[in-house]
């Protein structure tokens, strides 16, 4: 099970404290060698995430957006907690009647519905968010109500499906 006090908005303050403190190495590792620089925020996100038996990856969707280090563990995560999972602990419904409630206006789809497997994705100004049963996806910046959902996600979706196989391949 999930540690009571975890939360998304705990592990993003710690993935971004980690970042932070490891910033100039980074910027200098950017200056020389940019893969060296992807690997060492990989690798911080990968120690943050076993403190909570979970795989935690700092995406950069574009490549520019690896020189924007304000945003550094702020946008574009994905939490891997189990990766044998297929289907959500809780009904599908629950997950978009809260997505709803909390975005409003967003667009709530059911998404990656095959080979038995399910899965939700919430599109909004300014990006979006694929929940999948043994995976969360967040592909924008961490604003209130994204921090709300994906605290919600976690201890309502995830908390029942953790399991020790997040680094299971």
């Amino acid at each position: 099970m999930l540690e009571e006090s975890l939360s998304f908005t705990s592990i993003t303050t710690q993935l971004q404290a980690q970042l932070k403190s490891n910033l100039p190495q980074i910027m200098m590792l950017l200056r020389n060698n940019p893969a060296m620089a992807y690997t060492k925020i990989t690798e911080i996100g990968l120690d943050v995430g076993k403190k909570y038996n979970i795989q935690l990856l700092v995406n950069f969707p574009q490549e520019n957006k690896i020189n924007e280090f304000d945003f550094y563990g702020k946008r574009d995560l994905s939490i891997i907690v189990d990766r044998q999972k297929r289907n959500f602990a809780i009904p599908r419904q629950t997950i978009k009647d809260v997505a709803a409630k909390i975005f409003g206006s967003a667009i709530i789809d059911d998404a990656y519905m095959y080979e038995g497997k399910e899965g939700v994705r919430v599109t909004f100004d300014g990006g979006r968010i694929d929940i999948l049963p043994h995976s969360l996806h967040i592909w924008c910046f961490f604003d209130d109500k994204v921090n709300e959902f994906c605290n919600w996600l976690l201890e309502n979706v995830y908390d029942s499906a953790q399991g020790s196989s997040a680094t299971s391949s």
